[in-house]
């Protein structure tokens, strides 16, 4: 599952859980916890040798976060594909920075192509136009890069995660 945390996207999988022992898996590096859910939406973890205590703040159907921890807070949203796609729908990208592909947020319909490989672009530039849930949306890159390779065709029904074009993203 994809974990937003203030403005950075995080790929958060659980791999294991015995009691409150909790082996989770975030981008690739793999934590060992120990979760105890208190009274009120406080939780105790232990991690590393550390205590800490974090009150957790439900909002908006379970999806949405608050988390109250050391004197900070965090807002931290779930991402599913309805939440990346209505993202898109706003004019952003469902991460932080540009990926070097562009996946489907949910099953859609491709209305318009706007690219095809080797051709260059700028951040805010339109690549496609889809279709879901009877709306259409264009799809921005926000960042410099070149189209590799497109891998879909006007009219096509794409699945969710599915991947529509490569790019190569500027570093520069």
């Amino acid at each position: 599952m994809e974990v937003q945390i203030g403005n950075k996207t995080c790929e958060v999988t659980m791999l294991s859980k015995d009691g409150n022992k909790i082996k989770i898996d975030i981008d690739g590096k793999v934590y060992d916890v120990d979760v105890a859910m208190l009274q009120n939406g406080t939780c105790s973890i232990l991690y590393g040798g550390n205590s800490y205590n974090a009150e957790l703040v439900k909002s908006q159907g379970g999806k949405h976060y608050r988390v109250n921890l050391n004197y900070s807070t965090y807002q931290i949203d779930m991402l599913d594909s309805q939440a990346k796609y209505m993202k898109l729908r706003r004019g952003g990208s469902n991460v932080a920075g540009q990926a070097d592909t562009i996946t489907a947020p949910m099953p859609c319909k491709i209305v318009k192509l706007f690219v095809k490989p080797g051709d260059e672009l700028k951040a805010g530039d339109t690549v496609l136009t889809m279709e879901a849930m009877k709306m259409q949306s264009n799809y921005k890159v926000n960042a410099d890069c070149k189209v590799k390779d497109v891998l879909v065709s006007e009219g096509d029904n794409v699945r969710v995660e599915q991947t529509l074009i490569k790019l190569e993203v500027n570093n520069g």
